[in-house]
């Protein structure tokens, strides 16, 4: 029986979504369950995934929250013009 844990940032794919969509999730879980139903035969029934939205405030990397590192990529970007 797998179990599959995806953490995600809340945040949607617009600007104007502060999650992702009910659809969206739905596609994820589809699309991961029949990957481990193609690659290593898990029947759709015994697969679980669980999709864990985190707020921006508690996601981080490169020493930054979220947010703030990813301003710091762009503000590189843009110092070196690739805005």
């Amino acid at each position: 029986m797998p179990i599959v844990t995806i953490d995600i940032t809340r945040e949607g794919s617009t600007s104007a979504a502060a999650t992702a969509t009910a659809a969206e999730k739905a596609a994820i879980i589809k699309g991961v369950s029949h990957v481990l139903l193609d690659v290593l035969n898990k029947p759709l029934a015994s697969t679980y995934v669980v999709i864990n939205e985190v707020d921006t405030d508690n996601w981080g990397w490169g020493g930054l929250p979220a947010l703030e590192y990813r301003q710091a990529l762009r503000d590189e970007a843009s110092k070196d013009g690739h805005s």
